[in-house]
């Protein structure tokens, strides 16, 4: 388990936590499987809608790939002040390690103006490389 990595912008906290798959991943095949857990709290003074994800994701073997769409495992939420919303997720790599990054496009409900919240870079790493 990797530890979490946090960032803040406009009071809008992303904290995220990885976990390696072993009983899904496949190493002689080169498949990897990391889920991912996200912590968005809100800690400003008006709510925010989550519209987008833009996930920036490398692999060790110099492979890029961006994935972008609506929302985060299918909803939209809604997150008011000093409340907090949590999901699960995955990314699957053909190495062993790996990091992502990327940002939510998030609306301020209050005023309707589009934000841009950074999600921090984090490492997706297999257990067995850390020795």
């Amino acid at each position: 388990m990797a530890v979490p990595v946090q960032q803040v912008t406009d009071g809008i906290s992303i904290t995220v936590e990885c976990f390696y798959q072993e009983k899904q991943s496949n190493p002689v095949s080169g498949e990897y499987l990391f889920a991912y857990r996200v912590t968005i709290e809100n800690f400003s003074t008006m709510p925010v809608k989550l519209l987008r994800r833009h996930w920036h994701i490398y692999d060790s073997n110099g492979s890029y790939r961006e994935v972008e769409g609506e929302g985060v495992v299918g909803l939209q939420p809604v997150i008011e002040p000093g409340n907090s919303y949590q999901y699960v997720s995955a990314c699957s790599l053909r190495t062993d390690m790996g990091k992502m990054s990327g940002s939510y496009k998030m609306e301020n409900l209050y005023n309707k103006k589009a934000m841009i919240v950074q999600i921090p870079e984090f490492q997706l790493i297999a257990p067995f490389k850390m020795n």
